[in-house]
């Protein structure tokens, strides 16, 4: 597990904070007025809250800006008698945002963050005011979800790997050393901005996964799509009704291999079928490493315009 107290060079100089309401002791960075309006951001694989380092920084002047690490990521605990399916997570995220008792939230999802974000939303959509998904999929109850997943898995190296390593018995193995294949795991996955890899960049996503037991959380999703075991939430008519209403944005790198636009961005149109999407050329899956600050400067437009 990542230090609690390392800043990784000064590229993370937030303060850890710790909140044990989903049982196990879950890291979150809290930043901006504690009476501001809430930004929850929701990571992915194999990431953690430092992927919003940038969002953080550019936001939390107005905002108040939350990023918790996923159960078994970042500078959170690993219990070893869980299990790590989606739904385990937008267990965790829930009893997290009742126990911090967060409202007002404009969530910011990236990858699996999308399916855990809205699953949180289906649940408590009374406490969610804005979405913007961030090449994050928004999965709500869509007929047309599992079509598009395996239409997406056909094409993606990602998902073809994770299928033939599971049938092969080598997934865990590999994920189980991920900290030290972290570079090659992210670029199979996709990012294009090669400037930001440096020592602190690979020590700050590999350091978390130092032994097999640490990677449980990177194992658990990616195997949970190849044995089928993640659950995603299906609303319920009130709150399809109420989160539909919702002002919402997407932001996708088009570059993005793992989660294809042409698959993705439909889900989130059938829901939001008014909202705006920004398509961005040559910025790949992690889009919030590849164009930080031009991100940044689309969320907090669109936090200004709504």
């Amino acid at each position: 597990m990542t230090p609690s107290n390392d800043t990784f060079d000064g590229t993370f100089p937030f303060a850890p904070r710790f909140n044990d309401a989903a049982g196990f002791r879950m890291h979150y960075v809290d930043e901006g007025p504690t009476c501001g309006e809430v930004i929850l951001c929701l990571h992915g694989e194999p990431t953690w809250s430092y992927l919003f380092r940038g969002l953080i920084a550019a936001l939390s002047g107005s905002y108040r800006v939350v990023a918790p690490d996923h159960m078994g990521f970042g500078k959170s605990e690993t219990p070893v008698h869980r299990t790590y399916w989606l739904q385990d997570h937008v267990d965790n995220i829930e009893r997290f945002v009742l126990e911090l008792d967060l409202n007002d939230i404009t969530l910011v999802m990236h990858d699996f963050g999308g399916p855990v974000g809205m699953g949180l939303a289906a649940r408590h959509p009374d406490r969610i005011r804005r979405i913007v998904s961030t090449n994050g999929p928004t999965p709500f109850g869509q007929r047309t979800l599992f079509e598009r997943l395996n239409a997406n898995a056909a094409v993606s190296p990602w998902f073809q790997w994770i299928v033939r390593a599971e049938s092969q018995g080598r997934l865990e193995p590999v994920l189980g050393e991920l900290g030290f294949n972290i570079l090659s795991t992210l670029k199979l996955n996709g990012f294009e901005n090669h400037a930001r890899i440096n020592d602190t960049w690979l020590r700050a996503y590999g350091s978390r996964f130092a032994v097999p037991a640490d990677s449980a959380g990177a194992i658990g999703w990616a195997k949970g799509f190849a044995i089928g075991a993640h659950r995603f939430e299906v609303p319920d008519a009130a709150a399809l009704a109420a989160i539909r209403s919702r002002p919402a944005l997407a932001i996708w790198g088009d570059a993005d291999r793992t989660l294809a636009a042409e698959h993705f961005l439909p889900l989130f149109s059938e829901l939001f079928p008014q909202a705006s999407i920004h398509r961005l050329t040559g910025v790949g899956h992690y889009s919030l490493e590849d164009a930080p600050q031009e991100i940044a400067n689309l969320i907090a437009a669109f936090l200004e315009a709504h």
